[in-house]
């Protein structure tokens, strides 16, 4: 399976201490790719940058989107997941504060049935617009998921429940199409597992506190301005 040329190296600490964010993942053969030059010029790249706007603006992946964003978060996460739980307020606060970045949820349902669940209703719910209050109801949800708890963060958070199955039947072609792209993503990404985020040309893969989150933002702005100006030379 091929991976995609998406992100450059950066260090920032962590909610677990300091990581890698992350290595570059280049397309074909990495062993053919020494002299390919350095990690933001292979983040830059025409291919590089097509696989990130694949991946962000996929039409039925949700997203939370403020007019004016600069700069893209793709979030891949399982709301039974511990760490995603941790990470969800982080991101709240940082699309309060921020108010120009993007947010683009890919459910990745890796702990089982409940999981997928959540997940397909979850997406499902975008077409009342009532995502944000049923991704925040689910995130906030203590313990192992299951089908009373995901009918009451529903209800948390003003779902049509009625709406909500029947949307989940006229779009299961939809739901069932995200779901499956975004497992190939992850897995030509090499994601071991959840939380993990693209930051603009960035990799976070796993839990990162708000100083890091924000520093990646940051670094993601410098990166974007800097490239956008190498453009226009």
């Amino acid at each position: 399976m091929p991976r995609w040329p998406l992100v450059a190296a950066l260090l920032l600490a962590t909610a677990g201490g300091t990581a890698l964010v992350t290595t570059q993942l280049v397309q074909g053969d990495p062993a053919s790719q020494g002299d390919a030059g350095s990690d933001e010029d292979t983040a830059a790249s025409a291919e590089a940058m097509a696989a990130r706007a694949e991946i962000a603006d996929d039409p039925i992946a949700p997203k939370l989107a403020p007019e004016g964003y600069d700069v893209t978060i793709i979030s891949y996460s399982d709301y039974q997941c511990p760490f995603c739980r941790k990470i969800h307020p982080e991101l709240e606060r940082l699309a309060q504060e921020d108010g120009k970045v993007r947010i683009v949820y890919r459910d990745w349902p890796i702990f089982g049935p409940a999981s997928e669940e959540a997940a397909r209703m979850a997406i499902a719910s975008q077409w009342q617009n009532k995502h944000r209050q049923f991704n925040d109801a689910l995130m906030r949800t203590d313990g192992k998921l299951s089908s009373e708890k995901i009918r009451a963060a529903a209800a948390a958070a003003g779902i049509d429940f009625a709406r909500l199955e029947r949307d989940m039947e006229t779009r299961e072609d939809d739901i069932d199409g995200v779901l499956r792209r975004t497992a190939m993503q992850a897995a030509q990404m090499g994601l071991q597992g959840t939380p993990a985020m693209l930051v603009g040309p960035y990799m976070i893969p796993g839990a990162v506190d708000y100083a890091g989150l924000t520093r990646a933002v940051a670094e993601a702005r410098r990166f974007n301005a800097e490239h956008a100006a190498g453009k226009e030379a």
